[in-house]
């Protein structure tokens, strides 16, 4: 049965010399009739741009929190996490390619409206997350939905890729209480060659979600070979140190072959200890490291004191030493939102 898009009028477009320009995130596809963007999901139909993927869901799950990774976002705390398909990036390592390369149209989809989505999370969760796949392409339904749920008193999450044009990044940013940010290197070519991207926006959307009251976490997903170097790294290290400042949350994953990188091995546990050690030496307070063994870098201790004020196991959390947002033991103020 060939599935029925729930069709809907796309925002941030413009007509252009006869064709549609869509002005949602940097690439700034301009499209012909029945042409679609990039992202495979936005289309030029009748000289209007539509989205093909309103209330669409590939995917639609309780998660906890610590699964983004938020750490330092309402530990402990579950969030309904719901995808689509498509993506504005290309990457060569997608770990979710089956729904971000997929079109509409080629996977099997439910429809969820945005006032059905709130009721289901109100049922099991804290909060609602946009994941999976990138949800700035999903923008339209992510707001409708994002707007009702904060009105239920749900929290919002973005799982990003940081590719969103200023104007979009200022509307969503009004309902949106957390993004975790991949950025995925400082590097231009890297950029170019495995994501199909620029680096540019994406640095540029750290600084303008924290500046809009977003709470902000960065991933960095180490592929050895590829924006493993260390020079790079410390380069990472300190564009967040000077930009974003000490106390920003930085989540260093490992790397397993996926998709089309099946021939770059596992990125070594030995190479995140020295990122990670690394990474405190240039004076960031909040490291963390993914995809490992359980070990101390999951937790969260106190950067004045030492005291261990979150404790974690896998996807598991437990505040052990906190009075509201303080230390309990110095009373510091840690930047983490219970």
């Amino acid at each position: 049965m060939k599935y029925k898009f729930v069709e809907k009028e796309a925002r941030f477009w413009k007509e252009e010399n006869g064709k549609v320009k869509c002005l949602l995130c940097p690439h700034t596809c301009l499209l012909n009739e029945g042409q679609r963007g990039i992202c495979g999901v936005r289309e030029n139909r009748n000289g209007k741009l539509y989205t093909l993927i309103y209330a669409s869901c590939s995917s639609a799950y309780p998660d906890p929190i610590e699964k983004k990774p938020l750490f330092h976002f309402y530990p402990g705390s579950l969030v309904f996490s719901l995808g689509t398909v498509g993506c504005n990036f290309k990457c060569l390592h997608c770990q979710n390619y089956t729904i971000s390369q997929a079109k509409p149209e080629d996977y099997l989809l439910h429809d969820i409206l945005p006032e059905e989505a709130v009721e289901k999370a109100k049922k099991c969760c804290d909060g609602i997350a946009f994941t999976y796949n990138e949800p700035t392409i999903w923008f339209e339904y992510a707001y409708d939905t994002a707007k009702i749920a904060k009105e239920h008193g749900l929290y919002t999450v973005f799982v990003t890729n940081g590719y969103i044009n200023e104007e979009p990044l200022n509307e969503i940013a009004r309902y949106l209480d957390a993004a975790n940010i991949d950025v995925k290197s400082l590097n231009k070519e890297f950029y170019k060659k495995i994501c199909k991207a620029k680096v540019e926006p994406v640095l540029e959307a750290c600084k303008n979600y924290r500046s809009r009251g977003v709470h902000v976490e960065i991933t960095y997903l180490v592929i050895p070979t590829k924006n493993d170097d260390m020079n790079d790294i410390k380069k990472f290290c300190r564009w967040v140190m000077d930009e974003l400042g000490e106390q920003q949350v930085i989540h260093f994953t490992a790397f397993y072959p996926h998709y089309k990188m099946l021939h770059i091995p596992p990125t070594s546990f030995k190479k995140l200890m020295e990122i990670y050690n690394m990474a405190k030496m240039e004076g960031l307070y909040y490291v963390y490291l993914g995809n490992v063994p359980h070990g101390d870098y999951e937790n969260t201790y106190c950067h004045n004191c030492g005291n261990l004020v979150v404790e974690r196991h896998g996807f598991s959390a437990k505040i052990v030493g906190l009075d509201g947002n303080k230390c309990s033991k110095c009373k510091a103020e840690i930047p983490i939102i219970v």
